[in-house]
């Protein structure tokens, strides 16, 4: 299965994105994105229904969300149920109080949840530096 990618355009040049050039502040114009990435480990077996799973609720349920900006899931080459989601967010905060904290989640969760092996594993970025 090739890898799903759904990502916005943020209308911001690499200069803005990569943060502070030649001292200037570069993200005095917009603030940065906080990049969630979850490492997802799903049942034997059930990579192909996770994968349709995970795209149903992306569609229905994240899009919805406060501070939702975009995505993209990937599975594993050699390990197909694993997946790497990652979710672009205007803040932190969008994720982990309005998002986690709201409806929305156990709507999520209802979806994705049953095909966990394990919890996944969820940690937050800022962009540093990107390519054009």
């Amino acid at each position: 299965m090739q890898g799903l990618v759904k990502v916005r355009n943020f209308g911001r040049d690499a200069r803005s994105q990569a943060g502070t050039i030649a001292g200037t502040d570069a993200f005095a114009e917009s603030p940065p994105v906080i990049l969630e990435i979850a490492d997802i480990r799903v049942q034997p077996g059930q990579g192909d229904a996770f994968a349709e799973a995970i795209q149903r609720g992306l569609a229905t349920v994240i899009s919805r969300a406060q501070g939702f900006q975009g995505y993209k899931v990937n599975r594993g080459v050699e390990n197909p149920e694993r997946f790497v989601l990652q979710i672009f967010w205007n803040t932190l905060e969008d994720h982990t109080v309005h998002f986690r904290g709201g409806p929305l989640f156990a709507e999520w969760r209802a979806i994705v949840g049953p095909f966990f092996a394990a919890p996944p594993v969820v940690e937050h970025f800022t962009l540093v530096a990107k390519s054009a």
